[in-house]
């Protein structure tokens, strides 16, 4: 078993821009990957299973809804320790980092900011705790980018509403307790229901056969005459704004999280080709090696600041949608890239399991494309600054 080697790329001196929290917060969860998840994750990922012991971890080192206030379970944390918890969890494997992401900002941060004070004291803690498991409703097999097509929809029934209808590529469906579902009303309006797992007509089957996020356990989400309480409807919001809403908090962790995967793949490189003897000396003396790595090394260095940058003014509650979306596309982008560069510097080696290059390959094919592809984030900037929408 590889020992877990990893030392963080900090080439402008970031860290004197963090606090000591977060700096800690940072190494707590960088020791716990280092612990538990690189020992196991490669073996995981080969035999296709979710690690289901973690979750309980994740609650306990506080993974689960950081920033939501410590009265529900939370860690009351800011956007900045948030962010570097997503980073050191997707630097280990971005279906560890996904299944926080879908916990914290998927499902916890919709019940907490849309829902009522029955429903926050009722799931948040649990939810917390890692004791329960939840998943976030709005893909379908027909509507991805374009949810606003969705067809699950819910009819009002007196004390309850029936819910027909399903969601596909949904991150921890065959595991979760509870499910936040977004479906039309007989209105048209979008809303948010909580769907529990017991109810009857409602079921999980697994997505099997991938190729990519292999540890993470992926379904979909099944709903036939499901009976669901009108209590569990969320309150406090209407219309596509509500999952909207939930996607920008989620991609802002992608934003980070991603760079997590390509500082260790960066990380890999470098001692690689400091060992890799080739010609009488190693790799790292050739210049197309060194050329490679020192792109690598701005791209991390230019996608750190703008992450930092851009926790600064989520916690000033001044960042835009636009300004998430941005961020997630360019550390997707780059991380793919220093992905595929890694490959190539390990030679052969970089398709064994012996080094997790090829695996955050295989995963960033996936990450790049959900919660909105590389392409409807370039046009999310495109109609920022010009005013004219290009998606119709």
């Amino acid at each position: 078993m590889a020992k877990d080697l990893f030392q963080s790329p900090d080439y402008f001196q970031l860290d004197e821009l963090l606090t000591e929290e977060q700096k800690w917060i940072r190494e707590a969860v960088r020791s716990w990957v280092k612990k538990e998840i690189s020992p196991i994750i490669e073996d995981y990922a080969q035999r296709a299973e979710f690690p289901q012991h973690i979750v309980r971890q994740l609650g306990e080192l506080g993974c689960f809804g950081p920033t939501i206030p410590v009265e529900y379970g939370g860690g009351g944390l800011d956007n900045i320790s948030y962010g570097l918890m997503m980073q050191e969890l997707e630097r280990g494997d971005s279906g560890i980092r996904s299944t926080a992401s879908v916990q914290g900002s998927l499902v916890m941060y919709p019940i907490y900011e849309y829902g009522s004070e029955e429903q926050r004291k009722k799931y948040l803690p649990k939810l917390a705790s890692g004791e329960w498991l939840g998943c976030f409703g709005l893909t379908e097999p027909n509507h991805g980018s374009n949810p606003a097509g969705m067809l699950t929809n819910i009819k009002d029934k007196g004390d309850h509403v029936v819910l027909n209808g399903s969601k596909m590529w949904i991150s921890n469906a065959p595991y979760a307790q509870i499910a936040v579902v977004w479906a039309k009303d007989e209105q048209g309006a979008v809303r948010g229901v909580i769907v529990e797992r017991g109810m009857e007509g409602f079921t999980t089957p697994p997505t099997h056969n991938k190729w990519s996020l292999r540890a993470s356990a992926t379904g979909e989400l099944v709903f036939d005459q499901v009976q669901v309480p009108k209590e569990n409807i969320l309150p406090n919001v209407q219309g596509l704004k509500g999952p909207l809403g939930c996607l920008t908090k989620a991609r802002y962790g992608i934003a980070w999280g991603t760079v997590g995967a390509a500082m260790d793949c960066y990380d890999t490189a470098l001692r690689y080709s400091q060992e890799r003897v080739q010609f009488d000396k190693p790799i790292g003396a050739f210049q197309l090696q060194q050329k490679k790595l020192a792109e690598m090394i701005t791209e991390i260095t230019k996608a750190q600041l703008l992450n930092w940058r851009l926790g600064v003014l989520m916690n000033e509650h001044k960042a835009t949608p636009a300004q998430v979306s941005m961020a997630k596309r360019n550390s997707c982008e780059i991380a793919q890239a220093i992905c595929r560069d890694a490959r190539g510097i390990l030679g052969g080696m970089g398709i064994t399991g012996e080094y997790a290059v090829m695996r955050h390959m295989m995963n960033l094919e996936s990450v790049i494309t959900y919660e909105g592809t590389h392409d409807i984030h370039l046009l999310i900037t495109g109609m920022d600054i010009t005013g004219f929408n290009a998606f119709k």
